[in-house]
């Protein structure tokens, strides 16, 4: 028995052992040196790089210096893009799936992979279509405004249209991956439940409120949560299409951070921006997920 136990062990650590490997050298590992090097003034080109320790850190919050203009601006307009993007991300999400399973089961499929194929593509990809759809002499929507007599939109380069452009690219984009988890949850509930509530007389509405949206609960606080996190990490969108645009009103802080340590150099500064722009994303988590449990507990 003890050896039959050794080797199950053995077997599952084996099982278990390549991913590991993988989580330490490209996640652990550069993690605990981003860390390190937020506390150096670590400069791209120079071998020298001196210890600071929190020096980084209160630079970019003492008011009236570089790098708070740099983090406070880019925070705010990434902050603009989540409260944007993500609930219109959660809800269409779950529209598109609702929707989904209206149709008949033998054009479902063909109708999940319709959705489905952008989020496949890249970003590079994504941006050459949307720069095709909003260009504004030559773009397709300017040129369905002009036949409808309407006067052209310079959807990347003015306020608020560069917004709109954004979040309808992410839309286009991402939203198929929402659409298929919610699609799987919807599957999982029992149909049991709608037959009993519509014989209690529960009409359509009713039966979303007390059966589909508890039932989902879990699915759909991943789904909130994923969803911000990544919009939180919006790069390929500002940075292909509106190059942050008009201005810096739409240069979010992942696009301020790369600049910091590429073209500024500053490698340890923007290692401190990094960090913190990860522990808010830690928060903003935990406090969604406080707010969707902590009742219930």
């Amino acid at each position: 028995m003890v050896k039959s136990s050794l080797q199950s062990r053995l077997t599952s650590t084996l099982f278990v052992l390549p991913y590991l490997l993988s989580f330490c050298a490209f996640l652990l590992i550069p993690i605990l040196y981003g860390i390190y090097i937020s506390f150096h003034n670590f400069e791209l080109l120079s071998d020298s790089h001196k210890f600071v320790g929190f020096d980084n850190y209160v630079k970019i919050f003492t008011p009236g210096s570089y790098l708070f203009e740099q983090f406070t601006t880019g925070l705010w307009n990434t902050v603009q893009f989540v409260l944007y993007s993500v609930p219109l991300l959660v809800v269409l999400g779950l529209a598109l799936a609702l929707l989904l399973n209206q149709l008949p089961k033998r054009i479902r499929g063909l109708f999940r992979t319709f959705y489905f194929m952008p989020y496949a593509i890249s970003g590079s990809v994504m941006a050459v279509i949307w720069l095709m759809m909003f260009d504004t002499n030559a773009g397709f929507l300017n040129g369905l405004l002009a036949k409808l007599h309407i006067d052209p939109v310079a959807w990347l380069t003015d306020l608020p249209w560069v917004w709109v452009s954004l979040v309808l690219t992410t839309l286009w984009w991402t939203i198929g991956f929402n659409m298929i988890i919610f699609t799987n949850a919807l599957n999982e509930v029992p149909e049991d439940y709608y037959e009993a509530a519509s014989i209690d007389g529960a009409n359509a509405w009713k039966r979303f409120v007390s059966i589909t949206l508890p039932s989902i609960r879990p699915v759909m606080l991943f789904i909130i949560i994923t969803s911000t996190i990544a919009s939180f990490n919006v790069y390929a969108q500002p940075f292909l299409l509106t190059r942050g645009g008009p201005g810096d009103s739409t240069k979010v802080l992942l696009m301020n951070v790369l600049d910091e340590a590429f073209k500024g150099k500053q490698v340890g500064s923007a290692s401190a921006m990094a960090i913190l722009m990860a522990l808010i994303i830690i928060i903003v988590s935990a406090v969604q997920y406080k707010i969707a449990y902590g009742r219930k507990e």
